[in-house]
């Protein structure tokens, strides 16, 4: 019997392993293919914190919205794409759909990882890929260094050295998302 092999473009391998794999975050970053297991307790408390803490420094009165495992397009490849674990968006940020369920990068004020089995990919593929999108802001959960990571203001592709902050302290909520709050670092760590 001949079986017949037909070969695949990047993004209908992802869209059939995200179809064998339901749960899991499956992006492409600069070219390769990534499937992620889905969060524990702690990585998905600590998002919800976040969603609160935006809330009540009035995130949707000043016109932007927090909204978790959405997709943004990322123009340096023309499949590549990212699913951050949460992000701040201009309300009408529907108005910039690319394609399937990916926005635009121009509507994304800050995009938040927290870290698990994929945390080299969080603390430097999409660095990378989240300064050529121009993204103002990339907050990291880093739980496997136990700190919090800040990268603002990219320029000509590529964020300035990431401002650092330790257990104990507080982080503040970058310019670019339009609301003023520190977060807590322990709080952001441990869910």
């Amino acid at each position: 019997m001949a079986v017949l092999h037909q070969e695949l473009t990047l993004g209908e391998a992802a869209d059939q392993l995200a179809r064998a794999l339901p749960g899991h975050r499956v992006e492409i970053l600069q070219g390769r293919l990534t499937a992620t297991p889905p969060p524990d307790g702690s990585h998905a408390l600590s998002l919800t914190k976040l969603g609160r803490a935006l809330d009540r420094a009035g995130i949707v009165e000043a016109g932007y919205e927090h909204v978790q495992g959405i997709g943004l397009w990322l123009p340096a490849l023309p499949e590549d794409f990212a699913v951050p674990d949460l992000s701040v968006v201009d309300e009408d940020f529907r108005d910039a759909h690319v394609k399937k369920n990916y926005y635009a990068p121009n509507v994304f004020r800050l995009v938040v990882e927290v870290t698990s089995s994929n945390w080299s990919d969080d603390l430097h593929t999409k660095v990378e890929c989240y300064a050529q999108a121009g993204i103002p802001a990339y907050l990291v959960v880093d739980r496997k260094h136990d700190e919090v990571l800040l990268y603002t203001e990219p320029a000509d592709g590529k964020y300035p050295p990431p401002q650092r902050f330790e257990r104990g302290g507080r982080v503040p909520v970058p310019e670019s998302v339009g609301v003023t709050a520190e977060l807590v670092v322990d709080t952001l760590l441990d869910g």
